[in-house]
């Protein structure tokens, strides 16, 4: 059995944790990080609305240190690095859904940090989630071992936020209900960090598949909304950003051979130049031979669901990329354990429902 920590208690946070208690009788819950005192000294079980495990939440990061854990689920709201580098020095590997996806592109110095990290610590650290991670990274690595030759490969992300319950991403960290002249890949550290993972992402393609192209361009294209629209607590104004058009390119000699474009709105306005793909996820290999194929995370496709059940499917999605790795990470050898490197990750519950037994 792994101990594990989580780091977060948030959307993803909390469904990973959920997921361990009804399911993963080979994880044990022995401690988790969290950001708020409302939580702060609380059972980790009644936060999620189960019944309490006899371990509490804690805001001290020193104290969650000096915890003796096998891996930390690492899902905070921003990412640092500091924090896993001193997690991996004491000993515990790390998986995440916030970053660390091609550690060979990082910043060379951050790079070295996190090496020695796992060095000093024995540890791994693996990221991986839906997008990026899964769909822009996995999926396309395995669809590429039907093909003979690739051309380019383009995946696609359509997604309206209206309904997305985590406002402090939607309004704070992704800056929808902003001036559109204020949205840039360098407008503020947090969408600078989004487009880094973006861009980090499309080299790990390339680099897996031999593209050897010369760079990443990064763009955004931000719409204003028609009129007022309520969100929760937040009112998104007319006028201000209602619709971010992403694009992250790697091109080659001028040529585009990797391309994800993410087409977020809030409120449910859609402007009539962008492109209309299908709700989800689109990726197209174009090759020999070309493939595409469609993804969405629903709550299901034959009952009738809550739009906060299939919402929340994406968080589900998300957090069990990671969870479902944690064997694997933990038997990885110290350093960097990426999705090219992991053996596949798969269903560690499967078919198998209800809560564990003790």
């Amino acid at each position: 059995m792994h101990r594990v920590i989580q780091w977060g208690t948030g959307t993803v946070g909390s469904e990973m944790i959920a997921a361990i208690l009804d399911h993963r009788d080979d994880l044990s819950l022995v401690g988790a990080l969290v950001y708020s005192d409302e939580k702060n000294g609380v059972d980790i079980g009644t936060l999620v609305g189960r019944e309490p495990i006899g371990v509490t939440a804690t805001t001290d990061v020193d104290q969650i240190l000096r915890l003796d854990a096998d891996c930390v689920l690492y899902t905070p709201r921003t990412a640092h690095l500091d924090d896993v580098c001193r997690l991996l020095e004491t000993g515990k590997n790390v998986v995440t859904t916030a970053f660390l996806f091609h550690p060979a592109r990082i910043d060379a110095a951050d790079r070295d940090r996190v090496r020695a990290a796992c060095e000093k610590g024995g540890t791994s650290v693996h990221g991986s989630g839906i997008n990026p991670g899964n769909l822009s990274g996995v999926l396309p690595l395995a669809l590429s071992g039907m093909s003979r030759t690739i051309e380019r490969i383009t995946l696609q992300e359509r997604a309206d936020w209206s309904v997305y319950e985590s406002t402090g991403i939607t309004f704070d960290n992704m800056a929808f209900g902003q001036p559109v002249e204020s949205i840039s890949p360098t407008a503020t550290d947090f969408l600078a960090f989004n487009s880094s993972i973006f861009t980090e992402q499309v080299w790990f393609l390339a680099d897996a598949l031999n593209a050897d192209i010369d760079g990443v361009s990064a763009t955004v294209e931000a719409i204003p909304a028609a009129e007022d629209h309520q969100i929760f607590d937040h009112l998104l104004a007319a006028g201000t950003t209602a619709g971010q058009r992403w694009n992250w390119s790697g091109h080659r000699d001028g040529e585009t051979l990797i391309e994800i474009e993410t087409l977020w709105t809030v409120g449910g306005e859609y402007p009539s130049h962008w492109p209309k793909p299908q709700h989800g996820w689109t990726l197209t290999i174009e090759g020999d031979p070309s493939m595409r194929t469609h993804f969405m995370s629903l709550a299901s496709f034959t009952r009738n669901a809550t739009i906060e059940e299939h919402v929340r499917s994406a968080s589900v999605a998300t957090g069990m990329q990671v969870l479902n790795a944690v064997t694997a990470v933990c038997q990885a050898p110290p350093g960097f354990a990426t999705s090219a490197t992991l053996p596949l990750i798969r269903s560690q519950t499967g078919f198998r429902r209800g809560p564990r037994t003790v």
